[in-house]
């Protein structure tokens, strides 16, 4: 089931997101955040302009998706957004991201937003399958833009308008 995100959720959200972290190449986060952090992050997401949803399985949260401002306080791009998506890995490949993300589209309309894009991590190929399947494309790329473990790795932009 997919819902909104409650502060219930946090500590499910930065389980998942550690995750990422630690495995490497998934954020260009390099540390966990802080619970006050994550707090703080939590309260720029609203249900009706800016949602962040999770995907709830057996009273757990297994996966989640936020819709951010894209360069916020740019007036001429409020119809365009950042999407972020993470599974907790135990659940990869059983297509909850691709509902997740699958479900930010359809609320387009309601949250007024006409242009989606994803920031991915260069070798994310995973995540850059998923965002081609649901109509992505890749808008561009950043060359070498993350070093992180000694690595240097671009980031992909995928974008997709919403008609």
């Amino acid at each position: 089931m997919i819902r909104i995100a409650t502060k219930q959720d946090l500590e499910h959200i930065d389980t998942i997101y550690s995750q990422a972290i630690t495995d490497g190449f998934h954020t260009a986060h390099t540390e966990p955040f802080s619970s006050q952090e994550r707090l703080e992050w939590f309260q720029k997401y609203s249900e009706d302009d800016y949602p962040l949803f999770v995907y709830e399985k057996n009273n757990k949260v297994i996966g989640w998706v936020s819709v951010s401002p894209y360069r916020k306080g740019r007036s001429a791009l409020n119809e365009t957004v950042e999407i972020s998506f993470y599974v907790d890995f135990n659940f990869h490949g059983k297509g909850i991201g691709t509902e997740l993300v699958q479900h930010c589209l359809d609320q387009a309309e309601k949250i007024k937003k006409r242009v989606f894009l994803a920031i991915i991590i260069e070798g994310n190929d995973g995540s850059i399958k998923l965002l081609k399947k649901l109509g992505f494309e890749q808008w561009g790329f950043l060359p070498d833009v993350i070093h992180f473990r000694n690595q240097l790795r671009g980031q992909v932009y995928m974008g997709k308008v919403i008609q």
